[in-house]
Order: structure tokens, then sequence, then C-alpha cells
């Protein structure tokens, strides 16, 4: 069989772009895309993308040129995963909570030659553009707007600025798009959130985000046609693929500029949804935001954080259906999920929603998942208490790190791509993170899963958000500070205290995993993705100083 070797009829490089023109083709008349009082079909969607990709390539804008957008869940925004890559460029998707500094700092390091920005943030990428050395060439502009009341006339002050609705008018709707060629180049560049270290700008290519859409759609169970709820911001891992995803099923897309718990139940109601993402903070939202119980089933895909099992049952009793996942901007996507067994429907619901608060295991997309001893690269024992570093192997894993050929091999040592969590590995084969490593309180010796402290102190009646972090300690190095919010502002009098919450802690954890201090805030920080800002509570609890010297456990 040696002279069977791979040609042009059977190797075409795998690419996510061909969704949009399957989607034309198969549900050409359905719609594509709902905003406001906005729709749009998959023929339309197809043409404007051709358009958009055919004006943007006219713009000097070259295979392998980064291209950027700081916008929310736009039709735009959707419109551009597609539109930039069929111009050969690499889509750069910017978190819209950043501060002027860090977004100037990315746009030079990726050195973007062409910014979109939505008209909200226009005052904020300009002041990052201010802050370019006077020798830096600054990237052409294209305004996203949602009429013609959106525009004043400052805006027109900037000699290079262009409007993104004159991009799709004079483009060519017969544009012949710009397939890779190779399925290894670059279709997407997206920095970390930067909430644990330095932002790192991680780079996928066309054969990742096509394995990571595939095995999206086929480990949720998406079915054809869903109506997906944009909740999850596209800039974070680019939505986790489902851009492209909602391509390949002819979903209906229904983008929102900004949501609350009544947004979400109104567009559900509205436009019969039965699909959304969101990190546990989103489900947090919508189970103290409900007045009654859904009509039909939704399913909720959850990850960026290990959700507590109490927000996993309030969650499902209001007639939502929740699956939780694992994953990395690295990966592009989820790459681990609690795979469900029938069986497991028959016991309590209190004790569903425990198995389900455990990560999983890996996807059919997913080569290898592993625990290892970060000392030693040998796997732990499978026996739910032993911790180590979690390790992957796949397909969808990034191609490394832009312009960081160091933190690239650091990650991606030997044949794993170690992910810096610490998880544990249960005996059927079911992973459960427990912190990330610069999370883990070590207090006298032993190590304390935050993650593990923080679920039970979702359990006390009234509890709306839990973090808890180390706090210096004389004795014992570092003990656990709590920082809780509360779900609603009750009377002095009917506010938990302190000590209640340390007893509750105290009747359901070891001794020393106790919150020796306990800190009522009105609301924790967040990054814009929902994960709490353990790094700014770790600061906080530092400057309150050391707890005093103790001769034994409370």
């Amino acid at each position: 069989m040696e002279e069977l070797k791979p040609r042009a009829a059977n190797s075409s490089p795998l690419t996510p772009l061909g969704f949009l023109e399957r989607a034309a083709t198969v549900y050409g008349d359905c719609a594509s895309i709902v905003y406001n009082d906005t729709t749009y079909t998959w023929s339309q969607t197809h043409r404007r993308c051709l358009r958009l990709a055919s004006s943007i390539a006219s713009l000097g804008i070259k295979p392998g040129h980064v291209v950027s957008v700081l916008a929310p869940n736009l039709p735009h925004m959707y419109e551009l995963h597609f539109a930039v890559p069929m111009a050969g460029a690499v889509l750069n998707a910017v978190n819209t909570r950043l501060d002027a500094r860090t977004i100037s700092v990315l746009l030079r390091h990726s050195e973007s030659k062409l910014v979109f920005v939505d008209h909200l943030s226009r005052a904020l990428l300009l002041d990052a553009l201010s802050l370019f050395p006077s020798q830096t060439p600054i990237p052409l502009l294209v305004l996203i707007t949602d009429g013609p009341d959106d525009v004043d006339d400052k805006i027109h002050d900037h000699q290079n600025l262009i409007f993104y609705e004159e991009l799709v008018e004079r483009g060519d709707p017969s544009f012949e798009w710009v397939r890779p060629q190779s399925e290894w180049d670059p279709i997407v560049l997206n920095y970390t959130s930067g909430t644990t270290s330095s932002p790192k700008g991680v780079v996928h290519c066309h054969r990742g985000i096509f394995i990571m859409t595939v095995d999206s759609l086929i480990d949720w169970g998406v079915p054809k046609q869903p109506v997906y709820l944009w909740t999850l911001p596209m800039f974070h891992a680019n939505g986790w693929s489902f851009p492209w995803g909602m391509a390949a099923v002819g979903g209906t897309n229904i983008c929102l500029r900004k949501f609350d718990a009544p947004t979400i139940y109104d567009m559900i109601r509205k436009h019969d949804v039965t699909h959304l993402c969101g990190a546990p903070v989103v489900l947090n939202m919508i189970s103290n935001g409900a007045k009654d119980q859904l009509k039909n089933p939704v399913q909720i895909l959850t990850a960026g954080a290990p959700p507590p099992a109490a927000i996993l049952f309030r969650t499902e009793t209001l007639g939502f259906v929740v699956s939780h996942g694992y994953g990395l901007t690295e990966t592009a996507g989820l790459v681990v999920s609690c795979a469900w067994k029938r069986h497991w429907n028959r016991l309590p619901a209190t004790e569903q929603a425990r198995l389900k608060a455990r990560q999983g295991v890996g996807t059919v997309g997913l080569t290898k998942l592993a625990v290892v001893n970060p000392e030693t690269g040998a796997e732990v024992r499978n026996d739910g208490n032993t911790l180590g570093e979690v390790v992957l192997r796949g397909g969808s894993v990034m191609l490394g790190y832009l312009k960081d050929p160091e933190g690239t091999a650091k990650c991606m040592a030997g044949d794993w791509f170690y992910t810096g969590d610490v998880g544990v590995m249960h005996s059927d084969g079911y992973l459960e993170i427990k912190d990330r490593s610069k999370d883990v309180i070590i207090s006298g010796g032993e190590n304390i899963s935050s993650v593990e402290v923080e679920s039970v102190i979702y359990g006390f009646p009234g509890v709306y958000e839990a973090a808890v972090v180390a706090r210096p300690d004389e004795f014992w190095g570092e003990t656990p500070c709590a920082f809780v919010s509360l779900k609603e502002s009750p009377a002095a009098e009917k506010r938990p205290t302190e000590k209640e919450i340390m007893d509750y802690c105290r009747s359901k954890l070891p001794h020393y995993m106790v919150p020796k201090t306990v800190v009522f805030k009105a609301e924790l920080p967040k990054t814009s993705t929902g994960k709490i800002q353990k790094f700014v509570l770790r600061e906080i609890a530092k400057a309150m100083g050391p707890a005093g010297a103790r001769r034994s456990r409370v």
C-alpha cells in the first residue's frame, strides 16, 4: 500500500469556514442572526461575510496579518469570525473590559493592522492608540454602529476611520475567499485573561478550530437548528468555538449587547431559546433571578470555573439542563466534560449535582487526559484525593504563544500540555479540578483546595458569591480567608455573621480547612467572563496583615 499517498482529492486542509457555505445552501432561508429588530438569514450572512472579506483584503490585509475586533456579542462580531479568516487574516477578539493600557499593549504585541471597534468602545480604543510610541504605525479603524444615531461629528475627525456597513456594501459577494494553504495556518489569536499572570497570545490553527467545533457539537449533543442565546462573550476563546458551530448546524444566533437575568428569561420566552453557554456566575445569576419555572427545558453548558454543586442544583430545579465541561483558551474550548451516565438519574438530586460538579472525562476529540505529579511526571493514583497537575494532549491544543517560545516550551514539555490546574482523578476515571496551582492554600503543611471550601460556603442560606484565598498567618503560614456577598441586603439583625459561616463550614469540613477570616462585600471583583479575580482578593487579604499566632487548630 506504499503507493497510496495523500493527493489533492483527499487532503484538503480542514477549516471551519466551509460551514458557512454549507449553511447558506442547506439553511439559506432560515434565520441565522437575530438582534433587536434585525434578522438575517443564512444566505444573507454568507453574502455579507463574503463582501466583508473582500473589502478587508482590498485594504491591503494579507494572509497572516492580524485583524482585531473590540465589540460585544453583536451580529458584526459574529460575522467577523468568518470574514476575517476568509480574507486570509488572523482574528484577534479583544476583551471589551480591559483598560486602555492593556489594549494598547495587546495591539502592539500582535502588530494588528486593522481594528474593528464598537462605537461604545471607541473612546477606549482611541485612548489605547494614544499610548502607541510615535514610530509605531497606527492600525486602520472600522467603526461598528447599531444605526445612524450612533454617529457624532467627532467620529469623522479620525483620518483612518471607515464604517462597517460601508465595507459590507462595497464588497464583492462573489469573492473567492482565501482558503488556508495548510490546515496548520493560524486562524485566531486570543489573549488570556491575565487574571493570574501577564496576558499571553494564544495562536490556534484552522485544523484545531475545526476539531474543537465538531467535537463540541458532538459532546454537547447539539441538534440541527438550535436557538442559541449569546450570553458567553465571543471574545472569550471565540465563544468556545460556537460561532462556527452554529453555522455547522444551521442554528439561530440570538445576539445581545448586554444582559441580566430578566433579559435572559425574556429572550428565552420570546425566541424559544434551546441552548446557551456561560460561566458559573451566569448560572448563579439566572438561578437567583427566576420568577417561574421554564415552559420548556433549556440546555446550558457551563465552564470557566468549578461550579458549586449548590448552584447546579438550584439551576436545574428551574428547568435548565446543565452540562459541565472544562477547557482553556489554549484548547480553544471544552475538551473535558462530565459525561452523564443514565443510572445516575436514579440518585438523589443533591448527589446528582455533586457528580455533575466534577469536570469529567476527555471528549472524543481529546487524545489523552491525565493528572500527574508535576515533579516526576508520573500519573497520580485514581483515588479522588491525590493532587496533581492536569495535563492534556489533543488536536485542539494551541500552536503556541505568540512571540514567546520560552513560555510555549514550558507549558508544552514532552508529550503534554501542562494546564497549571490542580486536580484529582476519581476511581471511575472522572477528573475533578481542585484549584489553580496559585490558588492552593498551604496551611501548616496541609494543601487546602479553595474550590472545595467555596463549594461548602455556597450551601449556606443567603450566600450569593463566595471566594476563598490565602491570608498570611503568623503561625500557620497562611490560612483560608473567605470573601462573601449575599443574595440581597437583609436587615442588619438578619445578616449572617462571620462566626455563623465559620461554624457552618466547621460542621462540613476538616477544621484546618475552615476559613479563619470571613469578609462580607457587596460584590466580588470579576473578569468580563465571570471569573472571580482572586488575585485582587489576595491583595486585600494580604493588606489585612497576618492573623494572630495560634497554637492549635480551632
